[in-house]
């Protein structure tokens, strides 16, 4: 059978990852570094479209890689409003969609390899995006009318995580529970019931644990003071509380391993937020767990902090009663983006569209 040759985009905030897979084998990986003084000359994130996509075809041309060859692009979904789970063909509606009210450099994504695939006339598609909603009815009520409950989380790399632990269990993901806790910057703990994300909390707008960078859930009566504080403007307390709180605010960084420095060091408040962030995880894997009624088939810690025993330790001491806990580090959204895109090449899925 032939091999696809598929281009992975997925930028950040300062740089943009690509990487090259032959089928699901990674080729090469890197990370394209946008240095400050280069981004300051866009006034908007749209603007860094045509800088970030020649970057990208100078260092492939660097790399004797040949446009032509490419069968397909698979790029990061950015927040494109809620959507189901599942690989989409990059079309003139999704483009636009993409390109509407940027406020995440995870649409430029989608932008650049629209225009690429249109260029080279392949098919360019987005994976499990950010914005996946599969939440049950009844998960999204608030107290208050009109305010719903939103799903965001890190869909791609959940799907994808919680893909290979049904594999080690021989199970299939449609047919299994598992609690995928994705730890990194933020933190989103989903309930995955029969392949759907049912319930999970929103890791962008402040909801669950404290996290590295994030305030997670706050007493409402004491926002409502921050609010009308005068401190911060509307722009900047959404900045905040999404960037700039938890352990960044605490203690001056979101790197765990600095934390856990600290606390060898003898910083008493370091060991108790550490222990407090891994409190709070623990405490919305209980609330998922009666999500699935307790019928659990595993519960699945990712991201980068999952590297760290000591913290993995302080979770599976309050969750193990709970099920297996099965641990994978690390994100696979490169792969995972390579993977949504080969489904529907191969013609096990087929993709989309909007």
């Amino acid at each position: 059978m032939p091999k696809y040759n598929i281009l992975t985009i997925n930028p950040g905030s300062t740089s943009t990852k690509i990487a090259l897979f032959k089928d699901n084998e990674l080729e090469f990986e890197q990370v394209l570094r946008h240095p400050a003084e280069e981004l300051n000359q866009f006034s908007k994130l749209i603007d860094q479209y045509e800088y970030r996509k020649e970057k990208i075809i100078n260092f492939l041309e660097e790399k004797n890689i040949t446009l032509k060859d490419l069968d397909a692009i698979s790029c990061r979904g950015g927040l494109i409003g809620p959507i189901p789970s599942g690989t989409y063909t990059i079309n003139d509606s999704l483009f636009t969609r993409l390109s509407t009210d940027v406020v995440h450099a995870s649409n430029l994504a989608g932008i650049i390899g629209y225009n690429l695939s249109k260029e080279l006339d392949i098919p360019s598609y987005i994976t499990d995006p950010v914005t996946v909603d599969e939440m049950a009815p009844i998960a999204k009520v608030t107290g208050i009318p009109g305010i719903e409950r939103k799903s965001k989380f890190h869909a791609l790399n959940q799907k994808a995580i919680a893909r290979r632990a049904a594999k080690q269990l021989n199970r299939k993901y449609d047919e299994s529970n598992f609690i995928v806790i994705h730890i990194g910057g933020g933190i989103s703990i989903g309930a995955h019931e029969k392949g759907k994300v049912i319930d999970v909390n929103n890791v962008i707008d402040g909801d669950g644990p404290m996290a590295p960078t994030r305030a997670g859930s706050i007493p409402v009566e004491a926002v409502i003071d921050l609010c009308f504080s005068g401190k911060y403007t509307r722009t900047e307390l959404k900045e905040y509380v999404s960037q700039r709180a938890g352990l960044t605010d605490y203690l001056g960084t979101s790197d765990v391993r600095d934390v856990q420095e600290m606390m060898e060091q003898g910083n008493e408040q370091a060991k108790m937020l550490y222990e407090a962030m891994a409190y709070q995880i623990c405490k919305n894997v209980g609330a998922m767990a009666t999500v699935l009624k307790g019928k659990i088939d595993a519960i699945v810690v990712t991201g980068g902090v999952a590297y760290s025993k000591q913290f993995i330790r302080l979770l599976k001491e309050r969750i193990d009663f709970l099920g297996e806990v099965i641990v994978i580090p690390g994100e696979e959204e490169m792969l995972a983006l390579a993977e949504g895109a080969l489904r529907v090449l191969t013609g096990e899925e087929e993709a989309k569209t909007i």
